[in-house]
């Protein structure tokens, strides 16, 4: 498949970008980004009723003057068996159980806002998610995302993701690609010998266990998300991209179609 990005559009919201990385590997974790910047992004975008997904341990700073849930696919309990490395950290109670891809639970055009930081890199269909993300918003609804940039987390020596992968993976579901996920997982990020990936990357899938499935940098995720509104006509109007230390941030508008 042939892909086409729009110069233009590339060069007019690449100038938003404003470079605050320093020159350095950062890890995966929300010690690594400027939580000063995240508040001032959400007090400007955020009102009204929203939801975030995958809070964690770390959930984003907010005015007090919006009405927000906590979505998570596990209770507390859950959480920890899940995530033992958190056990120091206080985890946000979810008000809402339930697949923060799918958000069955959430009608259609019902928020004004959806907060997925540091989320979609954990999907294993991501256009899908966006997808369902744009559903639940209303019509200028802001859909707030925080994203690790590969070359800054322990996701640094794996390839980008390329978006002919990441149609792949919307047109025939991205379970299909999750075996080679978990081994370049195994094999990349935590190191495993070569006689031990297979072996490591299958305990992982049968527990289903959270990795990152994609990477990208800023440039490539803005290479998806306008694919998605020129090839699939999703309802994106793209606000702001900032780079924030070793995560980017994107703050997109539901545009009528």
């Amino acid at each position: 498949m042939k892909l086409k990005v729009v110069n233009s559009s590339v060069s007019t919201l690449a100038r938003k970008l404003n470079s605050l990385l320093p020159n350095k590997k950062l890890a995966s974790d929300t010690s690594s980004v400027d939580k000063e910047v995240r508040y001032r992004i959400a007090a400007k975008y955020l009102t009204g009723k929203g939801i975030e997904i995958g809070a964690l341990h770390s959930p984003l700073p907010v005015s007090n003057s919006v009405d927000i849930q906590y979505v998570d696919r596990f209770t507390i309990a859950q959480l920890r068996q899940q995530y033992p490395e958190l056990a120091a950290y206080k985890l946000v109670e979810p008000n809402i159980i339930d697949d923060g891809e799918t958000l069955t639970s959430i009608s259609d055009a019902s928020l004004d806002f959806v907060i997925a930081n540091h989320v979609i890199e954990h999907c294993q269909n991501p256009i899908f998610s966006l997808e369902n993300w744009l559903r639940v918003l209303k019509v200028d609804g802001i859909l707030y995302i925080a994203v690790p940039d590969k070359r800054y987390t322990f996701d640094c020596d794996r390839p980008i993701t390329p978006l002919e992968h990441v149609i792949r993976d919307y047109e025939e579901g991205g379970s299909c690609s999750a075996p080679c996920h978990y081994e370049e997982w195994a094999r990349l990020v935590e190191k495993a010998r070569d006689s031990d990936v297979a072996i490591r990357a299958k305990e992982l899938l049968d527990i289903n266990y959270s990795i990152h499935f994609h990477v990208w940098t800023q440039i490539e995720f803005l290479e998806l998300l306008l694919y998605c509104r020129n090839s699939l006509s999703l309802p994106i109007e793209i606000e702001l991209l900032q780079k924030n230390q070793m995560e980017f941030i994107v703050v997109i508008r539901k545009s009528i179609k």
